[in-house]
């Protein structure tokens, strides 16, 4: 049955009372007076008293946090972003350079190849959402061992949780350099941390397999009251530096020099060499 006209109009009320016209909460530029931002005048109140860090988390979040968590999320940002052009995400950078693209289309094309399901800022979507989770289960009685169970396929198989485990590498000396960052800057250990942590004890203990930094920034921003998709947006350029880093020093060599091959590196395996046929 279909809806009566006025009940048809209402279905589209949120875009008609939009239509030819942008509504926000963030703020704007009125010229002649101030660019405003979520009530601050960001000439007079931010430019200069605030680091980047919290701006960009004003932007994202719409308030403006403590400095001491910006500079905790600026750490993370220094952890998560390296100038080594074998990153996928550096590679293109390099890539981009070398083939003399310009320095916003390498580096936002190496920005966007993280946007993947194991790797950059989009896994700690499902880190946050599990800690989460795991801390409800905790809570409503399951222990350690039967929430890490239930992310094995089999037993005994090694659980597939996201902010555990690493590839290559065992440990992640980023948790480290961020633990002590976290106790510099005078921040506890929340309930979601010390679960994380108690996860890592007990993946050490039976598979030999710690916590990433995807588990441990899960677990702190989720202490200080972050959703997942929050964090996913703050962390959404976390690769730039790096990508910015090989970019660079790929633009500054010749052309076409980054990683070159000659024809006798490849290793063909397809059909043998055939006598091209003459005039038809």
């Amino acid at each position: 049955m279909s809806l009566p006209k006025k009940h048809e109009k209402d279905k589209t009320l949120f875009w008609d009372e939009r239509r030819g016209m942008i509504h926000t909460r963030k703020g704007g530029w009125i010229i002649g007076e101030a660019v405003h931002n979520h009530g601050f005048s960001m000439m007079d109140d931010l430019v200069g008293k605030t680091s980047w860090f919290q701006v960009l988390h004003l932007n994202v979040i719409g308030r403006l946090p403590e400095r001491r968590l910006a500079d905790w999320i600026e750490a993370v940002f220094i952890c998560l972003s390296w100038p080594d052009a074998r990153i996928w995400c550096n590679q293109i950078g390099s890539l981009a350079g070398t083939m003399r693209a310009s320095s916003v289309a390498g580096v936002t094309a190496g920005i966007l190849a993280t946007d993947s399901t194991m790797y950059g800022a989009a896994p700690l979507l499902a880190g946050v959402e599990f800690i989460r989770k795991a801390l409800e289960k905790k809570k409503e009685g399951l222990s350690v061992e039967a929430i890490i169970r239930e992310h094995q396929r089999r037993p005994n198989s090694l659980p597939t949780i996201m902010g555990y485990v690493r590839p290559i590498a065992t440990g992640d000396e980023r948790i480290e350099a961020m633990k002590r960052v976290t106790s510099d800057l005078g921040f506890g250990t929340g309930e979601h941390l010390a679960l994380a942590l108690e996860i890592e004890e007990v993946m050490l203990k039976k598979f030999n397999e710690g916590m990433n930094i995807n588990g441990y920034m899960s677990g702190f921003l989720s202490d200080q009251g972050y959703s997942s998709i929050e964090v996913y947006r703050i962390f959404s350029t976390i690769v730039s530096s790096g990508v910015h880093a090989c970019y660079a020093e790929a633009a500054d060599h010749p052309p076409e020099s980054f990683f070159p091959l000659q024809c006798q590196d490849i290793e063909y395996k397809g059909p043998a060499p055939r006598p091209c046929p003459g005039k038809v």
